[in-house]
Parts: C-alpha cells; structure tokens; sequence
C-alpha cells in the first residue's frame, strides 16, 4: 500500500517545475494569493482575476449591510461572504452569530451559482438556524424574519429540482426591512 507522504504533494506539472512558494503575512500562516473568478474559484497562477475583498477592514454593522447587500446584487456572493466574514470575526458581542448568519446566507448562494443546489440548500437551513434567535427583536433594520422564510423558500426548492447540478442564480433576499421587496424564495431560477 502506497502512503501519501506530507513532504510530496501532487501536480498537474512536471517533476522539472519549479514550485512557486506559498504566500505568507507577517506571522508566517499560508496565504492564498491564487487569483480568484467571480465565484471564488481558484484560477491559475498569472490569470487574471476578480480581487478579492480586503480583510480586517472596521466597518459599522450598516456598512456591512449596505456593501454586503451590493455584492449579493451584483451577483458576487462569494465576496459578500467575505465581508460578513470579516465583521462577524471583528464582533464580540451578542450579535456575533448574526453575521456568522449572513456569511453562510452568501454561502449558499454561492454553492447555488456554482451549481451545487443540495450544497446550497444545506447551508440555507444552517444560516435559517443561525439567525433564528435574532427574529424577535432584529438588530440594525435586518429582516431576519424575512431572509429565515428566503432561506427555507429557497432550500425547499432547491432540495427538490432532482435536477443534475447546473449553475443557477438565485436573487438574494433584501436584508434590511426598510428595503424589502418580494424575498419569499418563489422568485425564478436563472
């Protein structure tokens, strides 16, 4: 039986390649400088790709609403989960799992856009769970109510397509109350 040795990894090159080293912050943990897609997808080494958003970044929890909503819109899913990301690690207080949430809301849309409909589902229902106990009082204007029902609207039917996995979009939900629209889930498929 062949082990996999940690010291060897796999390539699609040539023993004769050399290997590029591995991007490091200033406290040597592994960086992922690979260019990115639209979906986060890593592309090549040298291709051209969507930059991605910059971490650490202290932003009022209406300004994540507002740019992470902007990036649901604009069909970047996998960016919006990083800005909630990013503000749900900078939070200690009570609503820290609300952003943790929201991450996994642009998850799920994502998983949707790149063609994974039960991975999309599964991570709806978990970000449906993790909001919950913010519906009766939602803080900063969230609709949690609203984007819990887009959740389930959503997973159900992406449970039930039976479909082959295809990349679909899936319009996201409006996260503030003030700017709600029609999020019932029931919307199209694209």
């Amino acid at each position: 039986m062949t082990r996999h040795n940690p010291e060897q990894r796999s390539s699609p090159h040539d023993g004769d390649t050399p290997r590029r080293p591995r991007a490091r912050d200033d406290r040597g943990r592994a960086q992922n400088d690979r260019p990115r897609d639209a979906l986060g997808r890593p592309l090549p080494h040298g291709a051209s790709g969507v930059p991605r958003q910059p971490e650490g970044i202290v932003r009022t929890p209406g300004q994540t609403l507002e740019l992470g909503q902007d990036l649901l819109d604009r069909h970047r899913p996998f960016h919006a989960h990083d800005v909630f990301e990013d503000h749900w690690k900078q939070t200690t207080g009570a609503d820290r799992p609300l952003w943790r949430g929201l991450a996994q809301l642009a998850v799920g849309i994502t998983h949707a856009a790149r063609g994974n409909p039960a991975g999309a589902a599964a991570v709806l229902d978990r970000a449906a769970v993790t909001i919950a106990p913010f519906a009766a009082t939602p803080p900063y204007g969230i609709d949690v109510p609203g984007i819990r029902a887009w959740c389930a609207g959503w997973s159900t039917r992406l449970d039930r397509t039976g479909t082959p996995p295809r990349p679909l979009w899936i319009e996201p939900p409006r996260l503030r109350s003030d700017t709600a629209g029609d999020d019932s889930g029931q919307g199209e498929l694209r």
